[in-house]
């Protein structure tokens, strides 16, 4: 019988649990605050503000990594919308908590890690495969990639 040898993560970083659970997939990384309201188009899933370096993307099933939500209470209603239509991310990684992050992550129901000991806007890119065990408080990383 044939073993298959799975890849260690290149990259581990440790957080605190907002919402628990585990998730993993292709991530998609922003530098910018993403407005909920008037910013994200919650049918598809797709950052729609004007000026957002990922406008035109989408978030729907997939890790959302970027430093925290802006604008109104909104975002967790434009958030909470992209659950109820399929269309959600499937975990969030986020270094500003404010009660709109924090309540769209509790809405959408899905795996979300804060106060990080590294900041994963500097250790993931789009692209890379991420595991979030939030009830552990651990993210791995795969560069590139599924592992």
């Amino acid at each position: 019988m044939a073993t298959v040898a799975i890849r260690a993560p290149d990259v581990l970083i440790r957080g605190r649990k907002v919402v628990g659970g585990v998730s993993e997939g292709e991530a998609l990384v922003t530098r910018q605050t993403i407005s909920g309201w008037g910013g994200v188009n919650p049918m598809k899933g797709e950052i729609i503000e004007t000026r957002h370096e990922l406008k035109g993307q989408s978030f729907a099933g997939k890790i959302l990594v970027f430093p925290g939500a802006k604008g109104s209470s909104g975002w967790s209603a434009m958030f909470h919308t992209t659950r109820l239509t399929g269309q959600a991310p499937i975990g969030l990684l986020y270094n500003i908590t404010t009660t709109k992050a924090a309540l769209g992550a509790v809405v959408m129901r899905v795996p979300t890690l804060t106060d990080f000991d590294s900041d994963p806007l500097d250790q993931i890119e789009t692209g890379d495969w991420v595991r979030i065990d939030a009830d552990e408080g651990i993210v791995s990383v795969w560069k590139g990639g599924r592992p």
